[in-house]
């Protein structure tokens, strides 16, 4: 399965814009440190890879709301 590197930008909604694909992490990484470096300060979007079969799944990955871990009292 292929590593995506994506865009998002998350306001005013959250979109999705697909950048690159790659075979490894290792190069899907060091693209997208690549790209990170180079946002400009104030910018409203993030660059995040994504391990998926397809674009579908990556997207559907990236735009699933993940809760919070819940807090236990013990992590004092």
């Amino acid at each position: 399965m292929p590593y995506y590197v994506y865009k998002v930008t998350e306001s005013p909604i959250k979109l999705l814009e697909v950048m690159d694909k790659f075979d490894k992490f290792r190069d899907a990484s060091a693209w997208a440190k690549a790209r990170r470096s180079e946002i400009p300060a104030g910018a409203n979007y993030l660059v995040k890879v994504i391990f998926a079969e397809n674009e579908l799944q990556a997207e559907d990955l990236l735009m699933q709301v993940r809760e919070k871990e819940p807090i236990t009292g013990d992590d004092w």
